[in-house]
């Protein structure tokens, strides 16, 4: 791996901890973007998982005092659920796909009109959550905008709806690891590298934990959608422009 592409990977590894730790998601869709445009599709899936896998899970450690455990049951059965049918199908993206999920994923959420909004807390709704949660994840790389549709009308704070969707999203990442793990592992960047990229999510995370404290509930669900639909329009963007250059 070239000393750009290293340092590339490294300052987005930190800002998208950063965001994340504060949003809740937009963090990873960015870093998914921005690796899939730099790396092997199976590579980019299983290097995203393990940096958000320690992001999410850390995040969800700073915040472990408002994670609401009753909803994850049913997200981790939905979640395997997903995973074991898609095992069934052999599958592997190319980079125009997974652009323009990325890109279409928060531009879907948002459609959604707010009186059908689903609730993570009532019952089978978890389940619900982590089916599409992980088969996103699966396709695109990241499943956050999605889970996002399932906290915009709990009764849950912002530290709740970051702390929860943090053990979310791990159990999406992890799938990832699962199901592209034999494809990518003996491609991956050295060890040391992964281990440096890991300590920099930690450090975004800690940094950002420090915002998210400092917010009111009614900024947080503001900026979180304004920033997620800028950065959706951009994939979208991308995914256009890689599919004319393929013409």
């Amino acid at each position: 791996m070239s000393s750009l592409l290293a340092t590339i990977i490294i300052v987005a590894t930190l800002g998208t901890a950063f965001l994340s730790s504060i949003f809740g998601m937009v963090g990873g869709l960015i870093l998914m973007g921005i690796l899939a445009s730099i790396l092997p599709i199976p590579q980019a899936m299983v290097l995203h998982g393990i940096i958000q896998l320690t992001s999410n899970g850390y995040r969800a450690y700073l915040n472990k005092s408002d994670i609401c455990w009753p909803v994850l049951g049913g997200f981790i059965i939905g979640g395997v659920l997903s995973m074991g049918l898609l095992t069934l199908i052999i599958y592997t993206p190319d980079k125009i796909m997974v652009m323009f999920i990325l890109g279409a994923l928060p531009f879907i959420a948002a459609a959604v009109p707010k009186r059908m909004a689903l609730d993570i807390t009532k019952p089978y709704m978890s389940f619900v959550a982590g089916f599409i949660v992980v088969l996103t994840n699966l396709l695109a790389g990241i499943g956050g905008p999605l889970l996002d549709i399932f906290f915009q009308r709990t009764p849950l704070t912002r530290h709740q709806v970051v702390a929860t969707k943090a053990i979310g999203q791990s159990i999406g990442h992890s799938s990832k690891i699962i199901f592209y793990g034999g494809l990518a592992f003996s491609n991956l960047p050295h060890p040391g590298f992964i281990l440096i990229c890991l300590a920099i999510s930690v450090l975004g995370t800690t940094l950002g934990k420090r915002i998210l404290d400092r917010m009111e509930d009614q900024q947080f669900f503001k900026w979180t959608n304004r920033i997620v639909l800028t950065v959706g329009a951009f994939f979208l963007l991308r995914a256009i422009a890689l599919s004319m250059g393929q013409a």
